[in-house]
Formats: structure tokens, sequence, C-alpha cells
């Protein structure tokens, strides 16, 4: 079914909202690193010490992201994504005015509790609006919008370091999120009636936690989503060791696998996006999944048989990411489709556990495997066989008739 313009036009509006909050992550990472050496400068401060102030954003991110999702099911995805972004702006102006580590620190911290809001509660937002074709292309727009983030912040965190003072990078931050709110408060709609809202009481948090944790789907949908993109984040985690080591290449050239891998990953979202009209969810991540395996199949054999040369080396990966970006507004909107009543729930447990695994790989992947193209492509193929197994449990449980057990709403509250 076509859209009307101005109907179009609004899901356009939310997509560019919900890719924006989502944007502010990666910035908030990969555009500050580049100021670790004038900030040491500036504040007199070692090297750890600013360290510790990435360190304690990521741990402030982590921890509140298990809590933005049933704070919008309590109080709102509008009220929550609009007070997320105010205290990040208050937050990255802080930043800006800090004269010692500890008040950055500080400041970081708050920017770390308030980034994930619009992202959690902005997915759930979209499956409140919209289902079915029209839910899975604009998440997958949401996703092409993303994808930008990874590739530019380095290039522009370098950017500013080179020209402008430290406090820079807090000021862009601070208005990139003046911009996301003003547009929030004038277009982002209140998608949860008061009569859908959860308690946010501890006995009623614990009950939806305890539900959500023991969904066989749940896991089951989760695991895909998360092993398929691990396949990819291996190569973003590796990059200093397989670029500059593996490949031999140097400290500006790391563009020969960002570039490839952010193209392929708008091309398989903007693929998504037209097959939402005329394949079935089911077709389309199987689809995707024939994809990923084909592209990690190709990826071991060059490596087994070529020598690593660019661009050919990267080509398998880009083809990667396009399958990945293709299965996951599909797997993300069927693991929020398990419990109607706690969308944003389920949208802070999934994003948690991801996070958790891309955490594990960062730590250990590059060490491990990252000084090898055979070892990196037979890890992305392990990586992807177990995505497609949990898939196709997923879908055998389907056909068996296996259900979730919804999440009640419980008192309302806010």
């Amino acid at each position: 079914m076509r859209e009307q313009p101005l109907e179009g036009a609004r899901h356009s509006s939310l997509a560019f909202l919900v890719g924006g909050y989502a944007m502010l992550g990666p910035f908030s990472i990969s555009t500050y690193m580049p100021f670790f050496p004038a900030l040491m400068m500036a504040m007199g401060a070692s090297q750890a010490e600013i360290q510790q102030t990435l360190s304690a954003y990521l741990a402030a991110f982590g921890f509140m992201m298990l809590l933005h999702g049933p704070l919008s099911d309590a109080f709102g995805r509008r009220r929550i994504i609009l007070v997320g972004l105010a205290v990040y702006l208050a937050a990255s102006l802080g930043a800006a005015l800090a004269s010692s580590v500890v008040l950055l620190l500080l400041f970081r911290m708050a920017q770390g509790l308030a980034v994930g809001a619009g992202s959690i509660a902005g997915r759930a937002t979209v499956r409140d609006t919209l289902e079915g074709p029209r839910a899975q292309r604009v998440l997958a727009h949401v996703q092409m919008i993303f994808a930008i983030a990874p590739a530019v912040a380095p290039l522009l965190g370098g950017w500013l370091a080179r020209y402008f003072p430290w406090q820079s990078v807090f000021i862009f931050m601070a208005a990139l999120a003046a911009l996301l709110l003003a547009f929030s408060w004038l277009r982002f709609p209140e998608s949860l009636a008061l009569d859908a809202r959860t308690s946010f009481r501890p006995r009623a948090l614990f009950k939806g936690y305890l539900a959500v944790l023991r969904s066989r789907p749940f896991w089951l949908l989760t695991a895909a989503l998360s092993f398929n993109f691990a396949g990819f984040f291996l190569y973003v985690a590796s990059a200093p060791v397989f670029v500059l080591e593996f490949l031999g290449l140097g400290r500006d050239q790391f563009g020969w696998l960002f570039i490839p891998a952010t193209a392929g990953v708008m091309l398989g979202a903007y693929i998504s996006g037209r097959l939402a009209d005329r394949l079935s969810s089911r077709k389309t991540v199987t689809a995707a999944y024939a994809v990923m395996i084909t592209a990690a199949a190709l990826n071991v054999g060059y490596h087994v048989f070529l020598p690593p040369v660019v661009p050919w080396v990267i080509l398998p990966v880009m083809l990667f990411s396009a399958g990945m970006a293709m299965a996951s507004p599909t797997i993300t909107l069927a693991t929020m489709d398990l419990f109607p009543r706690a969308r944003g729930m389920v949208s802070s447990v999934q994003g948690f556990l991801q996070t958790l695994l891309m955490t594990l790989i960062s730590s250990f992947g590059p060490t491990a495997v990252g000084h090898s193209g055979q070892l990196m492509a037979i890890t992305m193929m392990g990586f992807t066989v177990i995505g497609l197994a949990v898939w196709f449990l997923y879908v055998r449980d389907n056909r068996a008739g296996a259900a979730p057990t919804p999440v009640s709403a419980g008192p309302l509250s806010g």
C-alpha cells in the first residue's frame, strides 16, 4: 500500500528523530577520543585519568540502559526522551565548562545516564505507532541514518581536535542535543496512552524483568540479533590491529574498512525497507541470512587462498554488513511484539544484552583473532552460524505454536 504524502512525512520525521537519538552514542565516544592529549595537557591529568572519564560514561550508559525502557513504559515515551535530551544537553555544557578531571568525570557520567533514552524509547515508539511493513520500513530508515555516525564521528573528532580547543567537542554534543530537543518538542508524538502504561514500582519491575528473561522466544531473537551484529562488530573492535598490523595500512587509512562497512549497512537497511511490502518477515530474515552466510564463506575462502589486498579483502565484510542490516529491523520488531505492554522494557533488556556481548568482543576479540585474517573470517562465520541456528529454533517454535507470556500492565504510575 502506498503511503499518503502527509503520512509519509510523519514517518520520515519519526525515522529522522530516532536515528538522531541513536547517533548521540557514537558521537559521545568516537568524537571525544581524539581530544585525550589536549585534555591531559589542559587539566594536568594522566591518560588513565582521562580514560576514566570515558569508562564512567560507559558504565552509566550500561546501567541506565536497563531503566530507560521501563521508565518510558510507565511515564510515556515523549516525556522520557525530552528529559533525556535536556539532561544530555546540560551535561554537555557542564563538561565544556569543567575545570578539573573530577568535574569532567561527573558530567560525562551524566551524559551516559541520559544518552540512551531516545534510542530505546524511540524504537518502542515506532512499534507503538506502526506495524508490519511500515514499522519495518521506518526502522530500516533509522538504521540508515544511524550508520553514518560510526564512520563520521572519528573523522569529525579528529578535525575538531586539529582546529579547535577541547571544549569544542562538548559544544558540538550540546548543539546536536539542542537540535534534537527542539525538533522532538515540535514533532515527536506521544505514542503510549495512559491506560497502556505500566507501574514503575520495584515489585512490578522485578516481575516484568523476570517475565522477559524467562521468555525463550526473547532469548532466541536477542541471540540472533546480537550474533549477527557480532560478526560485523568484530571488525570494528579489531580495526586498529586488523588495519594497521594485518593489512599494513597507515593510521589515516581506516576508511578502507569503515567506508565499505558503513555503505553495506546503509545498503542492507535500504533493501530491508524496500522488501517490507514484498516479502514476509520470515522470508526477509531468511534472505538476509543467505547473504550473511555467503559473505562469511567468501571471507573464509579469500583468506585461505588469496593475499590481503584492499579493496578486495574488505568486500566480504561489506556484503556481510548488508545482510546484517537487512535482518535487524525485522528481528527487533519481532522481539518487541513478544510483550506489547512492555515494549520499552524489552528494548532496554535486548539493548543491554547486545551491548554486553559487544563489550566482551571488544575486550578479547582484537588480541585473540585480530592479527589473522583467517581467524577473523572463521570467527565471523562462527557468529553467523550461531545466529542462524537460534533464528531457525525461533521459527521452529513459532510453527509449533510456542507463544510468549505477556507482561501485565500493572497499576499506572506517573
